[in-house]
């Protein structure tokens, strides 16, 4: 039964990510993408709507919405899951002994924090209490848990109070991740008061480092948090050469 279940979650997260990314779609579409009936795709469908992430048409759906889409950590957990761990990998290389980080929120930073206890001597300054949790676990990690308010469903704090302790600090280098990328926009993310404590972890970050899985390249969200020229590394697990080039044209280094 849990298997079950599992599946069709990771059905549901399938099909509102095939929707985002048509824009929309009919029924039998979506019975031919995902192999079941069409009685199984209107539950689903139902149960998607009443969730508030798409928007049920005759005889199918569509996006509820272009810039303000979100998932929470938990519809993300089951998405591009190989891809989040390889990017955490590969950013684990670019953390020294002795660094004092920035960890930003996300499940690709999550990855990530599972890694660290690879590493001696790191601080972590995180508005992540799941990350901060994993993190308790490892005797070479020391922790900063930024407070604020709770952002429910995102495992995260942002505001004011937040903001105020971060502005008094300074570290070597900051991970962080995004919803949406692109080259003319930069990085962005459905949520401004997210926006704003994204804004002040760059802000006290010596070297800006961006894992961003590919599914979010070419995309925009409501609220910009970083222009291409604030990032120094962009870590991703696929990037045609093309877009590689534009990005080492403006600077950045890209490591795939």
């Amino acid at each position: 039964m849990a298997g079950e279940a599992m599946f069709a979650e990771e059905r549901k997260i399938g099909i509102v990510e095939y929707i985002k990314k048509h824009k929309k779609a009919t029924v039998p579409e979506l019975c031919t993408a995902f192999e079941v009936s069409s009685a199984t795709i209107r539950n689903d469908l139902r149960e998607l709507e009443q969730s508030g992430l798409i928007i049920r048409t005759h005889g199918g759906a569509m996006v509820k919405t272009k810039t303000g889409f979100e998932l929470t950590n938990q519809q993300k957990q089951t998405y591009s899951s190989a891809e989040k761990k390889h990017i955490a990998e590969i950013a684990l290389r670019q953390i020294e002994e002795g660094d004092t980080i920035v960890l930003d929120t996300g499940t690709t930073t999550t990855e990530l924090a599972r890694l660290l206890h690879l590493k001696n001597n790191i601080t972590v300054v995180t508005n992540d209490f799941e990350i901060a949790g994993i993190l308790e676990k490892y005797e070479s990690v020391n922790i900063i848990l930024i407070g604020g308010v709770v952002r429910k469903g995102f495992h995260c704090t942002v505001g004011v109070t937040g903001k105020k302790l971060l502005s008094g600090l300074s570290v070597d280098k900051a991970f962080m991740g995004a919803n949406s990328f692109s080259i003319d926009r930069g990085a962005s993310t459905p949520d401004i008061t997210h926006a704003e404590m994204k804004k002040e972890m760059i802000a006290i970050a010596a070297k800006i480092f961006l894992l961003c899985d590919s599914s979010k390249w070419g995309k925009s969200s409501f609220a910009k948090f970083a222009d291409v020229g604030d990032i120094d590394v962009f870590i991703t697990d696929s990037l045609s050469e093309q877009d590689t080039l534009k990005m080492e044209e403006a600077g950045i280094e890209v490591l795939v």
